[in-house]
């Protein structure tokens, strides 16, 4: 590839072209998105290999574990890239941004010299600025995430299509401070978008031909976002004032806090049609000992009176939720209670994971942490029973009939993936259709035939059949 010279220039006769990886959560994707359309704005291609391109933007996700050290590892990987590269002249710019860039920062240009940029979450906006300017080994990890929304409404690509489905940021940062997490560390303070933003971008989304829009924020359902008129917005608000958006079928938010799940939240869920009957409420433990060491705020009680209320008021509404087993202190008493919380609840969907020392967590300081071999052996147990409850769930839907809007192809020819509104992914098989548009985008009745841990099998109705003949 011939050498196009280092500076951004969107007028260049060769576009320079850039690679994004993101890991993680649905936050990093939809940053990611903003980030393309920056980059695209500043005259860049966007291409599927790092291998053929001038700039390598890693989004990365801190919540795990060794999350860091993957980082480290695809740089390593990418540093052999580089050195191919500037055998022809070509010299690819590497640059890190999310959690992990703003966790470790200047450790991070010290550990891998490859490294030009490191942006946290709340400054990736000035990704482009950095790059301009030419600067090796800047960082930048600011906290201010209006001027990162504002930044990026300038930046937006109005006409670019989107997905059928859609993820629409409306809240960053956590005050929570459980003790076993990074967050508030690595994206700051609540910050809540306000609303006339949020009810623009997403009559663009719309615009642009999203369907089902999820609505994302660390603490979501801790929503309080600026009006025009000067007061502040809820979460449950701000879902009635998208509803009326003509175009919007199907209305998501995750990740939702227990302690912030109000009335007025619940009653949504039961008088807002596009409000979908599927809900991810992460419990984290199911011990009342072990959610007050994790800071949680919340007990055993108040969690399964906001199950009974929202069952209540949404009969069928499918939970999910998140499960950490062996966080430090935790007995066999105290996974007991887990079980019994798990097998209770019955979600349809379950993300559970051993616990693992976030530094510079009050968790991680604590002596009285779980033996690796306890922390396998509970979450074995666990997984069991969530597996169990989410392929019963899954067989509860075959032979009803399920709409289901279509988001793409499938691998093999005539196959077609969507998403039932609990989330289940659908596969049908359309051998005889020439144009995928009459499937993909559209929300269409299937009859469910087969049923898996992962994924469902359907059909059409008749009554579909002659559309996408």
């Amino acid at each position: 590839m011939k050498k196009t010279g280092t500076n951004i220039d969107a007028k260049s006769a060769a576009p320079r072209k850039a690679f994004i990886k993101t890991y993680g959560c649905q936050m990093n994707v939809y940053d990611s998105e903003r980030i393309e359309n920056m980059l695209s704005k500043e005259g860049y291609e966007i291409t599927a290999s790092p291998e053929e391109a001038d700039l390598t933007v890693l989004n990365t996700c801190h919540i795990r574990e060794k999350a860091a050290e993957k980082v480290y590892s695809e740089l390593g990987r990418l540093r052999i890239i580089q050195a191919k590269q500037g055998e022809t002249g070509q010299a690819m710019k590497i640059a890190v941004a999310g959690c992990v860039a703003q966790a470790e920062g200047e450790e991070m240009l010290r550990r891998a010299s490859n490294v030009d940029v490191v942006v946290g979450p709340q400054a990736y906006q000035d990704l482009p600025e950095l790059l301009k300017q030419d600067r090796k080994n800047a960082v930048r990890q600011d906290f201010a995430a209006d001027d990162k929304f504002e930044a990026l409404k300038k930046a937006s690509q109005r006409n670019a299509p989107v997905q059928p489905a859609a993820f629409l940021t409306i809240q960053e940062g956590c005050d929570k401070f459980c003790t076993f997490c990074v967050v508030p560390y690595t994206r700051g303070a609540e910050y809540s978008r306000p609303v006339a933003d949020l009810l623009d971008e997403a009559q663009n989304l719309v615009a642009r031909g999203a369907k089902d829009i999820t609505l994302l924020g660390q603490n979501v359902n801790a929503y309080h976002g600026a009006t025009d008129a000067g007061g502040t917005e809820t979460l449950s608000g701000l879902l009635h004032q998208l509803a009326e958006i003509g175009g919007i079928e199907r209305l998501r938010y995750t990740t939702s806090h227990p302690k912030d799940m109000d009335e007025q939240l619940i009653a949504a869920h039961r008088d807002i049609p596009q409000v979908m009957p599927y809900l991810h409420l992460p419990v984290q433990s199911g011990s009342d000992r072990v959610l007050k060491a994790m800071n949680r705020r919340h007990g055993r009680s108040l969690y399964f009176d906001i199950v009974a209320k929202l069952r209540d008021a949404r009969p069928d509404l499918a939970l999910s939720s998140d499960i950490i087993v062996g966080f430090p202190g935790e007995t066999d008493a105290d996974f007991q209670d887990t079980l019994d919380l798990v097998e209770t609840v019955e979600y349809a969907q379950c993300y559970s994971f051993k616990y693992s020392p976030r530094a510079g967590t009050p968790g991680a300081e604590r002596e009285d942490q779980v033996p690796e071999e306890v922390k396998s052996e509970r979450l074995a147990v666990l997984q069991h029973i969530l597996n169990a409850q989410q392929l019963a769930f899954n067989q509860s839907k075959v032979g009803t009939t399920q709409p289901v809007l279509f988001e793409r192809l499938g691998k093999k020819p005539g196959q077609f993936i969507g998403r039932t509104p609990y989330m289940q992914a659908v596969h049908i098989d359309v051998p005889y259709l020439s144009d995928p548009s009459a499937v993909i985008g559209r929300i269409l009745d299937c009859h469910i035939q087969h049923a898996g841990p992962n994924s469902l099998k359907g059909a059409l109705l008749q009554k579909d059949l002659p559309d996408v003949a």
